[in-house]
């Protein structure tokens, strides 16, 4: 990812070092990113993801959840590192997970379930999601999540992920963030997670805006609700991390409604997804 050294020193100057853990077993470290590895048995491989538990988190509670998909060439250390993430979940409460997606190529399954390079195994994308995928599950079974309060945000290649993995599992999400997303075709399968709201951040100077601007228009024109900021003068990488208090905010606004399903079971309703819609327009 360009500028992903910048990134890194400054998200340096925020947190202190991980902490490092042998397993998904050891105890959790609260107040500190983790850098921690599971069993990926489909791959084969340990596979490494990082976490952060607020100091508020008490075991008897419910707590929300933060999944954080990385960019292109990046993986979990940075994005978990972007200055103002982990201040804002520390100061709201909110687990943070941020698995690698495989490897920092992967897609996370948005660019189909093969390969991009000839380097990589042929299912790279179905690897990428299944990752993510087994991350979330092994947070919500070793934490006391708020089933109704897991989140999904992802920035430029993580950005894209987020609309797929949004679109491909509806029910899991209470909100999602893409943040100038790399991604260029809008589905019609973007009704299937009509329900979800979305607030997208874009910088203006990024050629990545026109796209961005088809996938807000397509959210209109189904009647989502959603917020969308257009930074001026904004580009790629420092929009970034400029807009965390607003997506915390939207995302404390928003909680999956009770009939709604996420499909794993563990809310046992079954039910389909009978939310009301709204539209909520935001200023660029």
């Amino acid at each position: 990812m360009h500028g992903a050294l910048l990134l890194f020193c400054l998200a340096q100057t925020e947190m202190p070092a991980d902490t490092q853990a042998a397993d998904t077993q050891a105890k959790a470290v609260q107040g500190r990113i983790q850098t921690r590895t599971y069993e990926f048995k489909e791959a084969r491989q340990k596979m490494e993801y990082t976490l952060y538990v607020p100091n508020s988190y008490d075991k008897r509670r419910k707590s929300p959840l933060i999944v954080a998909l990385h960019g292109l060439a990046s993986n979990p250390r940075h994005i978990i590192r972007y200055p103002g993430l982990i201040t804002q979940a520390e100061k709201h409460g909110y687990i943070v997970v941020a698995p690698m997606g495989y490897n920092p190529y992967g897609w996370y399954g948005s660019r189909g379930l093969g390969a991009q390079r000839l380097i990589d195994p042929d299912n790279l994308g179905e690897l990428s999601e299944k990752d993510v995928m087994n991350v979330l599950a092994i947070v919500r079974a070793a934490y006391h999540i708020d089933d109704r309060r897991i989140y999904l945000l992802g920035h430029s290649m993580g950005g894209s992920g987020a609309w797929h993995l949004a679109i491909k599992y509806p029910n899991i999400w209470a909100a999602i963030s893409p943040i100038a997303p790399a991604t260029v075709h809008v589905p019609d399968t973007l009704s299937k997670a009509r329900h979800i709201p979305v607030i997208v951040v874009q910088g203006d100077k990024d050629k990545l805006v026109h796209s961005t601007r088809r996938w807000v228009a397509k959210m209109k024109q189904l009647e989502m609700e959603h917020r969308y900021i257009e930074v001026a003068g904004g580009g790629h990488l420092r929009i970034a991390f400029q807009h965390f208090p607003e997506i915390f905010a939207f995302f404390n606004r928003h909680t999956r409604p009770l009939a709604q399903s996420d499909g794993t079971g563990i809310d046992g309703t079954g039910a389909e997804d009978k939310a009301s819609r709204g539209t909520s327009s935001g200023a660029r």
